[in-house]
């Protein structure tokens, strides 16, 4: 009789509050800025996607037989015009995965690829390219959107402090 073994796949428990706005204000300090500066406007800082549009992504991954997702970030590219706004903005993008054991026996999780149409195309969310990107999709502060997440006040020395 052939037995099949499940590949535990779970990687952990939740981030408290306080630890997810650290890495939220460290993020703003090391990548943000320099991004926003880099692009001459606020790059994003999240991506929004509704409970719909990932119950419906995680049954599709189930049902190739995946049990994990990888979130990529991605750069929405200069000439971007489905949504000008978004141009140059960083985004994430979810990719199905499968676990399998290596022979060096390390589990590891591999992007899942479909044929379609004589090619092989990468298992991704099919909900708008990014996510939602905030900036610059975000409500105001009073309604629940970016001040949300609190300020960083960050010194630039001679160049003045900037508060995100």
């Amino acid at each position: 009789m052939i037995t099949q073994q499940k590949i535990s796949v779970k990687t952990g428990s939740k981030a408290s509050g306080g630890q997810t706005a650290d890495f939220i204000r460290e993020y703003k300090k090391t990548r943000w800025l320099p991004n926003s500066e880099r692009i001459g406007k606020p790059d994003s800082l999240s991506a929004w996607y509704s409970i719909e549009d990932m119950e419906n992504f995680l049954a599709l991954v189930k049902s190739k037989g995946g049990d994990g997702i990888r979130f990529y970030y991605g750069v929405f590219p200069e000439d971007y015009a489905a949504k000008p706004e978004y141009a140059g903005r960083q985004n994430l993008n979810p990719v199905g995965t499968r676990s399998k054991i290596t022979e060096a026996g390390v589990t590891a999780n591999k992007d899942i690829y479909y044929p379609q149409n004589g090619r092989l195309r990468i298992l991704s969310g099919n909900f708008p390219p990014g996510g939602n990107v905030c900036p610059p999709s975000c409500n105001p502060p009073s309604e629940g959107g970016m001040g949300d997440l609190g300020i960083t006040i960050i010194d630039k020395g001679e160049k003045g402090i900037v508060i995100i």
